[in-house]
């Protein structure tokens, strides 16, 4: 093939989602091809590890490496910079840095913004509550956490209305229960839960089998209160009110905001829908640009029915991974032919492990909205170590540029 015939494809993120699609993308594309990188940390972070960070259970050497290294013996040009502007038309962007780099195909894993202006008082900056959904938030986190433990008291925990990212906040909880439970401060320090999901165990997802009868039993067992259906009106220092004027006292809270699309996607005409999500179709190519595709977080999932408070579904990391492979083979066959491949969001199987400190709850669903065929929930200590080891496995990897999906 000659230098002219030579394309280039930029990939814009490089979490789970954009470090699989860049891997694939090397893997599939002749060499002649270029892919490209941005993501303005130098590091990855194995987020789904950063609820065991406050507890000192986790260093953030522990659940990062960094990224250039490996995407340099892949042959894959690493730029440390966010994607800031998209010229649709032109294709081409410009990197926070103020670079100008040309693409031929273009896959957006941005991940999301945390909207926390959404609610007053939500937040760990300029706000009262925590969040685990970055390395900086959970190591703020780990702060509040030491100070929790010099003057306990009340702990509330949950996922604001119009949230996604449910499983976090379950294993923040009861990685918190735990703790407190081991440190003999139970008498002092209740734990609450609250949701915007319709009832505990919904995930976004509908329930998994019989996850809400599994939570339901397990929070009663642990003696948390649980109040699905909530919508947070404003957080104050040790307070958070509820629509309809109940307020629960805090010492330590941690609440998972709501998500949109990051301001380079919202800001860019045509791009994303209202909220800065990227409309997709079954090859994760987007609906009006064929130029472009998405995987991971950033892209528009419509919830499998109506909540009476908004919940939006979840997009773990498995999901995002395998988003990204789809993408990437479509993407590959545009530049240079090939087979393609369509997979139905509705079609994608889906696991989550909540973590509970020394026990917790695996679930698999074949159809990750919907209902399953063949559902399956597990639980015990094995969930608490299944989560060990895919964190190993999962490191030892990526750090080394390997794929196992």
């Amino acid at each position: 093939m000659s230098v002219a015939a030579s394309k280039r494809a930029v990939v814009a993120g490089s979490s789970f989602a954009g470090l699989t699609a860049a891997l694939e993308l090397r893997r599939r594309l002749d060499a002649t091809h270029e892919v490209v990188v941005l993501d303005p940390r130098a590091d990855f972070t194995f987020i789904p590890s950063l609820i065991w960070l406050p507890f000192g259970l986790r260093e953030p050497e522990d659940v990062t490496f960094p990224l250039a290294p490996m995407y340099a013996k892949q042959g894959i040009r690493f730029i440390d910079e966010a994607a800031a502007s998209f010229d649709l038309e032109a294709r081409a962007l410009v990197t926070s840095g103020g670079q100008e780099l040309a693409y031929d195909r273009l896959l957006l894993a941005t991940g999301p913004r945390l909207a926390f202006e959404k609610i007053p008082g939500l937040g760990p900056v300029g706000g009262y509550t925590q969040s685990v959904c970055n390395l900086d938030h959970a190591l703020l986190t780990r702060d509040a956490w030491s100070r929790f433990l010099e003057n306990p008291g009340p702990v509330v925990v949950g996922t604001a209305q119009g949230g996604s990212c449910f499983g976090a906040s379950y294993e923040f909880l009861l990685n918190a229960h735990h703790r407190i439970k081991k440190a003999g401060l139970l008498d002092v320090a209740p734990v609450t839960y609250i949701t915007a999901e319709p009832f505990l165990g919904h995930f976004g997802l509908g329930g998994v089998s019989d996850s809400q009868r599994r939570v339901e039993k397990l929070f009663d067992q642990l003696g948390i209160e649980g109040i699905p259906n909530t919508v947070i009106t404003e957080v104050r220092d040790g307070e958070i009110e509820l629509d309809g004027g109940r307020v629960l006292p805090f010492t330590l809270s941690m609440i998972v905001p709501p998500f949109t699309g990051v301001d380079a996607i919202r800001n860019t005409d045509g791009l994303g829908n209202p909220m800065g999500f990227l409309p997709v179709d079954d090859e994760f190519r987007h609906t009006e640009i064929d130029t472009v595709y998405g995987a991971g977080v950033d892209i528009a999932i419509a919830p499998p029915q109506q909540t009476p408070v908004p919940a939006g579904v979840p997009k773990t990391g498995q999901m995002s991974e395998i988003m990204a492979k789809v993408a990437a083979q479509n993407l590959a066959a545009d530049l240079q032919g090939g087979e393609r491949r369509s997979l139905p969001i509705a079609e994608m199987e889906a696991m989550c492990i909540l973590d509970a400190g020394n026990d917790g709850i695996i679930f698999k669903a074949d159809h990750v909205l919907g209902t399953s065929e063949h559902p399956h929930v597990m639980s015990g200590p094995q969930a608490h170590w299944a989560k060990v080891a895919f964190e190993k496995i999962f490191l030892q990897t990526r750090k080394r540029g390997h794929l196992v999906l």
